[in-house]
């Protein structure tokens, strides 16, 4: 079977799984991907914000406190559950349990019609989000096993760049023949919904857990499939207890790599940005510029097609400067498109310093302010994709596969584990002041504080330092 060229030279370079098995392996960003795109951030998010209810600025800080509970229970048990996998050995069975458990939850969202009691899809969603997170701890520590660690950046990027693709295809889906105008109960492309679909219940916000849980379940499968797994280790009940021990050992075992634990922290606070901006970026468009669901998925679709192409370019750069460069890049990018953010409101941008019409165009986007959000969602797009891709091959370059998981455990606790003080940040603030706009400026303490800390990282993260 021909081998792929991740290294841009022309020439394939060695790689210890089939190119089969790599590509199913990459397939598992394309799956997981469209809940991220449409349930989280883009359609189902902004409607449990603006129309599940009849108080958005009150929705606005549960949703953010339902990402607060998913991710204190991530970080809590992300570094048990890699340890453990490193003992029992392979990981597909894990992902299929916590697939289970995705699939279930996302077909429950279906039933959160408006006025219905909020605690079924705060708890659909805390369970989904939990099962989505651990697949993917188990899943990235499948990778150092599959290219050489000159090989994770390209690798690592093309996958993540693949699951923007797949989000995308989802998104286009959802806003051009399910979502419905809310005046004239048309699709972007003026068409009656698919399955008669009617958006004054939600339906076509609704629909996008189940359309995402049976998307993921198709695609997953090559993985199980053809993606080579780590050889079968200790039975489950001694791997709970040898993966008890290790996760202590693990903990005890930073103080001497001192260079993983500085990368590890910087990691944890510039992600709580990262999660942020993605959790809240589109509830936020929506309660400012009172966007339906069209407008915020045609955003995303914008957003996802850039990604899809900063990744690709990230690819190349990881390769060529190494994934720290590529990650300062990227957080440098995200800094500058949160001012943007915070600083737009309908009539100016740049804090007042530049005033704009509030003259409505028509059509989508139709006030110059908009058309400003949208200039600098672009700057998300380029750099939230490489930003994560290149913190989870700066981590593979730097541990050896036998220790991945756990590993890939302390790393998903390093993405979780603060997480929740931003969007508690955002909530307390919110709820203080009344001005979601002062909740997100919040996130600028978090992406600029991983900054630093990364700048005075080593780089790989195991390498001494003089």
């Amino acid at each position: 079977m021909s081998r792929i060229d991740w290294t841009g030279t022309g020439t394939p370079a060695p790689q210890k799984a089939s190119e089969k098995g790599i590509w199913s392996w990459m397939l598992f960003d394309w799956a997981a991907q469209p809940f991220f795109t449409v349930v989280t951030t883009f359609i189902f998010g902004p409607y449990f914000v603006s129309r599940l209810t009849d108080d958005p600025v009150s929705a606005q800080a549960m949703w953010s406190n339902t990402a607060t509970i998913s991710s204190v229970i991530i970080a809590l048990l992300s570094p048990i559950l890699g340890s453990i996998a490193d003992q029992s050995g392979a990981r597909k069975p894990w992902i299929a349990f916590f697939a289970i458990i995705k699939v279930v939850s996302l077909f429950g969202l279906w039933f959160a019609a408006p006025g219905s009691p909020v605690v079924y899809p705060v708890m659909l969603m805390i369970l989904a989000s939990i099962a989505a997170e651990f697949s993917i701890v188990f899943n990235d520590s499948m990778m150092p096993r599959l290219v050489s660690k000159d090989e994770v950046g390209r690798l690592s990027n093309t996958a993540w760049g693949l699951g923007y693709l797949g989000g995308m295809i989802v998104l286009i889906t959802v806003v051009t023949l399910l979502a419905g105008n809310l005046e004239t109960g048309k699709t972007l492309l003026g068409l009656d919904p698919l399955f008669g679909l009617d958006p004054h219940t939600g339906e076509d916000a609704r629909v996008t857990g189940p359309i995402s849980a049976v998307w993921y379940l198709i695609f997953i499968i090559p993985m199980f499939l053809f993606t080579p797994d780590a050889a079968k280790g200790l039975p489950l009940a001694a791997a709970v207890r040898s993966g008890l021990t290790q996760v202590a050992n693990t903990i005890s075992e930073l103080k001497i790599r001192r260079g993983i634990l500085k990368f590890l922290i910087a990691r944890m606070i510039y992600q709580d940005g990262v999660n942020g901006l993605l959790i809240l970026g589109g509830t936020f468009a929506a309660g400012m510029f009172g966007w339906a669901t069209i407008e915020i998925g045609l955003y995303g679709i914008i957003l996802n097609v850039v990604a899809i192409f900063g990744c690709v370019i990230a690819g190349r750069v990881d390769h060529r400067i190494g994934s720290k460069a590529t990650i300062l890049i990227s957080l440098t990018l995200l800094l500058l498109a949160t001012l943007g953010i915070i600083s737009t409101g309908p009539g100016y941008t740049l804090f007042g310093l530049l005033p704009m019409s509030t003259a409505d165009a028509g059509g989508l986007f139709g006030t110059a302010a908009e058309k400003a959000y949208i200039l600098y969602g672009l700057l998300i797009g380029l750099a939230f994709g490489p930003v994560q891709a290149s913190s989870r091959s700066y981590l593979a370059r730097s541990v050896s596969p036998q220790e991945a998981g756990r590993y890939f455990g302390i790393y998903a606790l390093s993405g979780r584990a603060t997480s929740f003080m931003a969007t508690l940040f955002f909530s307390l603030i919110t709820y203080a002041s009344g001005s979601a706009r002062l909740g997100m400026a919040t996130l600028i303490l978090f992406l600029a504080g991983g900054l630093i800390l990364l700048i005075a990282t080593p780089y790989p993260a195991d390498r001494k330092q003089d």
